[in-house]
């Protein structure tokens, strides 16, 4: 879960400044956690309080969401998730946003089977993003992690997701790069996040990979680092001691909760 938040970190400088190159500045001094970083922690949480429950996982994920989002109003949320928490509704509105993705990782930590983590990763998603693409972009992230900490290969994981997701993973950075814009739905970033990661040598070169298509970068670059996180067992020290100090008290307690009911 920690790749998703050091990744929305970093990504978040770029994400109104595309920058089409890998050679960039970590941590300007105006990155800043978005709501990628809160509904990450939400999600963990709601799964964290009410584990292996389905109908109360699904309560607790939408009283988080909801809480966390009205309390860090100014995140950076999509209109049509404005609306929802403004009215406190708990009716999901069909979205195929790629939010469902960027906010998932926890899952992939908290259970122990495919079954359980696609389960879940449902359960996440269809609180707010019902529509079958946004489903499909957070089981496929979601599924990818799992994947990833069980120590399977890369070539595993991407064979995995193209034939059980229908995303082509086939192409190259080198060959999205040069037109592609922000696009903020699952089925236009999710597998491009993707294959950052399979291209990728290195956690940081994972993320960079992301920023460097210039476009939904906060995002993208959390889904590559949350898959990123596990298949390289973790993050250098020094990129995550600069990325928790962007983070507030009330969210770092809340990560140093997971962290402690993981490991339990």
């Amino acid at each position: 879960m920690v790749g998703a938040i050091v990744g929305d970190i970093i990504g978040s400088y770029y994400e109104y400044r595309p920058y089409k190159g890998e050679d960039f500045p970590l941590f300007p001094e105006k990155s800043r956690f978005t709501d990628d970083t809160v509904m990450t922690l939400a999600v963990g949480l709601g799964i964290m309080q009410n584990y292996q429950n389905e109908e109360e996982s699904r309560e607790e994920i939408i009283n988080n969401m909801q809480e966390l989002g009205r309390k860090y109003y100014k995140a950076g949320y999509g209109m049509r998730f404005v609306g929802w928490l403004q009215r406190k509704s708990r009716v999901p509105y069909n979205s195929f946003g790629n939010g469902s993705a960027m906010r998932i990782s926890s899952v992939a930590w908290a259970y122990q089977t495919m079954e359980e983590v696609e389960k879940f990763a449902k359960i996440s998603a269809e609180v707010t993003h019902n529509h079958p693409e946004g489903i499909k972009g957070a089981q496929a992230t979601a599924a990818a992690i799992f994947m990833a900490r069980q120590g399977k290969s890369k070539e595993e994981i991407k064979n995995f997701i193209q034939n059980g997701y229908n995303y082509n993973l086939s192409r190259t950075i080198a060959e999205i790069r040069p037109a592609y814009r922000f696009n903020e739905t699952c089925q236009g970033s999710v597998p491009e996040a993707i294959i950052c990661f399979l291209e990728s040598n290195s956690f940081e070169d994972a993320v960079r990979k992301a920023v460097s298509l210039g476009g939904d970068s906060d995002t993208q670059a959390a889904i590559a680092g949350s898959i990123a996180e596990a298949y390289y067992q973790g993050i250098p020290e020094d990129i995550l001691k600069i990325a928790l100090t962007k983070l507030d008290t009330d969210l770092l307690i809340i990560l140093q909760s997971w962290q402690k009911w993981l490991k339990e």
